[in-house]
């Protein structure tokens, strides 16, 4: 059995009148692959921002392999081997899609200057070799501003496994792509991921997409978790089909008796 990686337990977090966290419990199981999804609002982004460091929960902790992470600086958590991807792809878009990747690689290393790691040909090989497992090697020479959104999501990722992490949280992975290359996208992503044993939450509105790659999927519903596990089960839930996929099922008209 997978052991438990991150624990979050009684988050809580309000805006104003709003609650984005209202008892959040959860535990990522090492190697998983989890699945958060769950209208817009729900507090699927204030969760992510919350392990990552960017908001702080007014009460409740968050552990990682362990050790208590509440409220620490997004760089610290970063060292300690949490990665996130946005849902707009932060780019720097007058590079290179290679000198993106370069970028990303010196930053592990705590090299921030914007040209000493495009001089060093170890950090534009590593930058290549990811390049290669993204299926992005044909466009290493082209500007990031000139891909198309795919490719700019493969890119943006690919720099948060520059940094090594052992678990990656990624907000939409699939916002904005083209619906002929949702698919192609995420299994790239699902590819690579696994190959380097890198655990995986992601929150996604293409149920498509959750079903075919999610191990677990769990449901945020104003600010709480209203369902969690495998994603037969969870999706084929009348009350999570109705308020987040947006079916709605009615009972059966009973036939009108026979003459």
């Amino acid at each position: 059995m997978s052991e438990v990686l991150l624990q979050a337990a009684g988050l809580r977090l309000a805006f104003g009148g709003v609650r984005a966290a209202d008892g959040i419990d959860l535990a990522v199981m090492g190697g998983e692959f989890l699945a958060i999804i769950g209208p817009n609002g729900a507090g699927k982004t204030t969760f992510i921002n919350m392990t990552t460091g960017y908001l702080r929960p007014q009460s409740g902790e968050i552990t990682y392999e362990g050790r208590r992470i509440t409220g620490m600086a997004p760089r610290a958590i970063v060292k300690l081997g949490i990665a996130r991807s946005f849902q707009l792809p932060q780019l720097f878009l007058e590079h290179t899609v290679e000198q993106n990747l370069a970028l990303a690689v010196a930053s592990r290393e705590g090299i921030w200057s914007p040209l000493a790691p495009l001089r060093r040909p170890r950090y534009r090989e590593e930058a290549h070799d990811l390049l290669e497992r993204f299926g992005l090697a044909a466009i290493a020479g082209t500007r990031a501003d000139a891909l198309n959104e795919g490719a700019r999501k493969l890119a943006d990722i690919a720099m948060a496994v520059a940094l090594r992490p052992r678990l990656l949280l990624m907000d939409e992975p699939t916002s904005g792509v083209a619906a002929s290359e949702k698919m192609a996208v995420v299994e790239t992503l699902a590819r690579v991921l696994r190959e380097a044993k890198v655990t995986a939450v992601f929150v996604e509105h293409d149920m498509d997409v959750v079903e075919r790659f999610a191990d677990r999927v769990a449901v945020w519903s104003q600010g709480r978790i209203a369902a969690l596990g495998p994603p037969q089960e969870v999706l084929a839930d009348p009350a999570v089909q109705r308020d987040v996929i947006g079916i709605e099922r009615h009972p059966a008209t009973p036939e009108a008796p026979h003459a």
